[in-house]
């Protein structure tokens, strides 16, 4: 069902202010999450468990409401392909990268997804190409890119800052990483597999997760975990919040609401983030990381907004692979 058609029963206001609320918040705060359950727990082991745990829940449900989990071979593998490019290489190195990195900085270099998403589209064969307003966003994001890796890049030029060294090598990983995201994103729009969105993500939560234990065992990371209330809290707010609630809500919004609207988590979460992070953790972000703040936000806003050379906003791109259901 795409998100623009108008649903037989309107939702109540309240109910959709209650979605947009989970999704900002429950996915705003899963970078504080992050950085916290990180210091206790090797990142493919804090990735992989919240994985493998929501998988788990995530296709219970969804077995329990009727929906059909298994697909032919084709199908099933290419949610596997797209597990491990999105949700494994995707986000491993991102929970990896809060060692040494501000959460909310963290947060605001995850937001270049987007423009990543609308820039791969615009360079494929019969892609949709980007108009005027897109274009000066994408310029916008590099412009805010550099604002927001200066301070990394400065104490990393200075011989004797192994931590500015460290948060530039982070800041690169999480881009690479979204970069993975983005790909996988537009290859799920483009193989328009036959498959529930929630199924599919049960499924490709369950590939990441096999996907970070493998690199965990690979490394022999395991005796470096500290199991106690903190690292379960960490994973637990991770499984249940960031990809149970929010994603169930953010999947409801989409075929209740105009996707432009719901597009706007692209930019409210990582102001969420930022927030959390200071509040929580004490984190402090330096004046170019504010002015880069501002610009991230402004050239995601400009893209996601800007209509496509076919007529389609690029937020309809953004957030394609789940339009419609299964």
């Amino acid at each position: 069902m795409s998100s623009s058609s108008t649903p037989s029963a309107h939702p109540a206001r309240l109910a959709i202010f209650a979605a947009f609320g989970s999704v900002y918040l429950c996915w705003g705060a899963t970078y504080t999450a992050m950085s916290i359950g990180v210091r206790l727990l090797p990142a493919p082991i804090l990735a992989g468990t919240r994985m493998l745990a929501g998988a788990a829940i995530m296709l219970s449900l969804c077995g329990l409401s009727g929906k059909t989990l298994w697909h032919g071979r084709r199908t099933m593998g290419w949610l596997g392909v797209l597990g491990a490019m999105m949700l494994f290489a995707g986000n491993v190195g991102l929970v990896w990268s809060e060692k040494y990195l501000p959460s909310g900085l963290a947060a605001l270099i995850v937001a270049v997804i987007p423009l990543y998403v609308a820039a791969i589209e615009s360079l494929l064969p019969a892609g949709e190409r980007l108009r005027a307003r897109g274009i000066i966003g994408l310029g916008l994001g590099l412009l805010a890119l550099a604002a927001l890796l200066w301070r990394s890049f400065h104490a990393a030029v200075d011989a004797h800052s192994h931590l500015g060294a460290m948060q530039l090598l982070a800041a690169a990983v999480i881009l690479l990483g979204a970069l993975s995201w983005a790909f996988g994103s537009v290859m799920f729009r483009r193989l328009r597999l036959p498959v529930h969105p929630l199924v599919a993500a049960g499924w490709e939560m369950l590939a990441a997760g096999l996907c970070n234990l493998l690199l965990a065992t690979a490394l022999w990371q395991w005796p470096d975990t500290q199991w106690n209330l903190t690292s379960v809290g960490a994973v637990s707010y991770l499984v249940l919040f960031g990809s149970l609630l929010g994603f169930s809500c953010y999947i409801w919004l989409i075929h209740h609401v105009p996707v432009a609207k719901v597009a706007t988590y692209a930019y409210v979460n990582p102001v969420v983030a930022v927030i959390l992070g200071a509040l929580v953790l004490g984190e402090h972000l330096q004046p170019t990381e504010y002015a880069g703040m501002v610009a991230v936000l402004c050239a995601v806003a400009l893209v996601t907004s800007s209509h496509m050379k076919s007529g389609r906003t690029a937020a309809e791109i953004e957030v394609g692979p789940v339009e419609r259901e299964a």
